[in-house]
């Protein structure tokens, strides 16, 4: 048994202060530290922040290596980086490459899941699959030669490993057939995004069975008055959605609202590039160039390409950038990720019963401990 003392525990309805966190594997008790048992191992979290592991729906690649490499080496150096920055549980994301790419990254994530419960990295979670089933209009810096129609054949193979498939629902049939086999078949997230639908074809996409929204504003219709487009459909369901929280992709004078129109469906995302951890550069993605400068990278033709944003420094742009409380700032980066791929008994918040994934941060949410399944996998 062990016990955080110290800390402002953080809660998924509040900010606790003054008592303690035991746990084993598990969350074992919230209590007063007058109460901690005697023989317990006591960590100081020396003013700190006691939070829920973070959970990263949407992560390209970190310190130079890309999901997409398909080599057991890129993932496991991806996982080392980002628990650092507090993420607990990640999903790898594919982008629209070869077929016989994605294949490949998908089958290396899933021959490695097992052995990732145990590594000194973050835990795979399973995988997000972002295309080949996309939008040419609205590929964003994705290959237009690799797209491909909606194919529920293969996204029933992979179901075992995929969470998360992105796709254009308009590029489905007039019925939403792929969508509905899926649905139908899997337990696999279907979101909506790359994606250049109307309104009335997002809505009505929903009936048959997306559930999730990838990027929210990015690569998607825009919402006017006439015509609300993917965004209007988003805020206007019961959809989960992510959002890239760098302070770029969306400004921030806009986390409030999603927040208040879609509460705990809000789910805060990396979309995180190779670059993510590296200094300013020329790197690659999917095999193609791309230029970081600043927070942001694009392609050489200026398109923006992605982020390289660590998870924990989004949770922090939102809570200083929004009224929103700390509290669901970091549920928009556990619990509701957590829920949105249906992990949330055991994972995404400080519950008794649900898996010990803790971080420990200091006052401005930098990670100075990530704490997997009771075990300490990063100390700062």
């Amino acid at each position: 048994m062990k016990a955080i003392v110290n800390g402002k525990i953080i809660l998924k309805d509040r900010v606790l202060d003054g008592c303690a966190l035991l746990y084993t594997d598990v969350i074992e008790g919230i209590l007063p530290k007058d109460k901690i048992p005697a023989d317990a191992e006591i960590i100081d979290a020396k003013g700190g922040y006691v939070a829920p592991g973070l959970i990263d729906l949407h992560i390209h690649g970190y310190l130079g290596k890309d999901v997409c490499d398909g080599e057991e080496e890129s993932i496991r150096t991806i996982a080392g980086g980002i628990v650092k920055n507090g993420v607990t549980g990640f999903l790898p994301t594919t982008m629209t490459v070869d077929m016989k790419v994605i294949r490949r990254a998908l089958e290396v994530c899933r021959a490695l899941k097992e052995e990732s419960k145990t590594w000194n990295g973050t835990a795979i979670l399973g995988c997000h699959a972002e295309g080949p089933f996309i939008s040419e209009s609205k590929k964003g810096a994705q290959d237009a030669k690799y797209i491909l129609k909606p194919d529920a054949a293969f996204v029933k193979e992979y179901a075992d490993i995929i969470k998360i498939i992105t796709l254009a629902p308009e590029t489905d049939s007039a019925d939403f057939a792929a969508i509905r086999e899926i649905a139908r078949d899997s337990d696999v997230v279907i979101s909506m995004g790359h994606t250049a639908a109307d309104y009335d074809t997002a809505m009505k996409s929903t009936a048959a069975g997306v559930k999730h929204a990838t990027h929210l504003f990015n690569a998607m219709t825009p919402m006017a008055h006439r015509a609300p487009g993917v965004v209007g459909a988003v805020l206007n369901s019961d959809v989960s959605c992510e959002l890239i929280a760098d302070t770029f992709h969306v400004l921030p004078c806009f986390y409030d609202l999603v927040y208040k129109l879609k509460g705990r469906k809000l789910c805060f995302i990396t979309d995180c590039l190779p670059a993510g951890g590296l200094p300013y550069g020329e790197y690659t993605l999917g095999g193609t160039k791309i230029l970081y400068n600043d927070i942001v990278c694009r392609l050489e033709d200026g398109t923006v390409a992605g982020s390289v944003l660590p998870l924990n420094k989004g949770v922090w742009n939102v809570f200083k950038n929004s009224t929103i409380p700390l509290h669901e700032c970091v549920n928009g980066a556990s619990l509701n990720p957590a829920a949105a791929i249906g992990v949330e008994r055991k994972k995404g918040s400080l519950e008794i019963g649900k898996d010990a994934d803790i971080i420990i941060t200091d006052n401005e949410f930098n990670v100075n401990k990530t704490i997997i399944g009771g075990t300490v996998r990063y100390e700062a």
